[in-house]
């Protein structure tokens, strides 16, 4: 049931009534006939506004935790099974944490050619890794001393041997977990962004944008500042409850094997 909201909003463009630049209304129109929730700032449709919205953030998000989730396990298996390796990693990630999320999220997005969407995807991958490194290092830490991959380790195998076969099937739950966290933390950091215009610029249908352009006009047709605050706020709390179903219920099938 927690997926149905994320489905809906991928499916948005596909059900909207109208294009996202055609003024259909007055500007700040009441809800009525020619829009059901009214019109924004210009005059055009809030709810077809809202459904465009979604596709494009769900996959920023999507593309953030994705590209976090593989970054951090090769390097933090990396980091455990190289402790040389894994000191550096550790330095480097307690130093990247201590830079706050927004100064930093802001520094890269207004340094990035062009700025817009991609600059604030790549802010919120440098800035996650770190902290997702941490994760996997600590998960695969006890691993690296278990009695297969000291079995592994004297038959000669290689480093990426021990990884991938006898460290990475045991991450599988901290994985899935991670991946959840992040998509749901991306989900945040690009609707903050846009709030803050360093990301989607008009007249691109980002939420947290039609919140901050709508602003203004919040008495004359409230509809055009709640719809997209709920679309956030929906989306929000449905991913981070589909996020526990992505991750292997390990006690249930310990029982069932007992």
């Amino acid at each position: 049931m927690a997926a149905l909201p994320l489905l809906l909003a991928l499916a948005g463009p596909l059900i909207a009534p109208h294009t996202i630049d055609t003024p259909v209304t007055a500007p700040f129109a009441t809800p009525g006939d020619g829009a059901v929730l009214g019109g924004d700032q210009l005059g055009r449709d809030v709810l077809s506004r809202v459904l465009h919205g979604g596709p494009l953030l769900i996959a920023g998000a999507l593309l953030v935790a994705v590209v976090i989730t593989v970054a951090a396990t090769l390097i933090g298996i990396a980091a455990v099974l190289r402790p040389v390796l894994g000191r550096a990693v550790e330095r480097s990630a307690d130093v990247a944490i201590l830079l706050p999320p927004l100064l930093g999220i802001m520094l890269i997005a207004l340094a990035w050619p062009g700025g817009g969407r991609w600059a604030v995807i790549a802010a919120a991958i440098i800035l996650g890794t770190p902290y997702a490194v941490r994760v996997v290092a600590a998960a695969a830490s006890p691993l690296a001393t278990a009695g297969y991959v000291e079995s592994a380790l004297a038959r000669g195998e290689s480093t990426p041997y021990i990884a991938l076969r006898e460290i990475l099937p045991n991450l599988r739950a901290t994985l899935l977990t991670l991946f959840g966290l992040r998509f749901v933390e991306a989900f945040y950091v690009i609707s903050m962004a846009g709030f803050l215009q360093i990301g989607p610029q008009p007249p691109a249908s980002d939420w947290s944008l039609m919140v901050r352009e709508n602003a203004p006009g919040i008495l004359l047709n409230p509809w055009a500042v709640i719809a997209p605050s709920l679309a956030i706020a929906v989306l929000a709390i449905s991913a981070n409850l589909a996020t526990p179903s992505l991750t292997p219920d390990t006690t249930a099938k310990a029982v069932a094997r007992s």
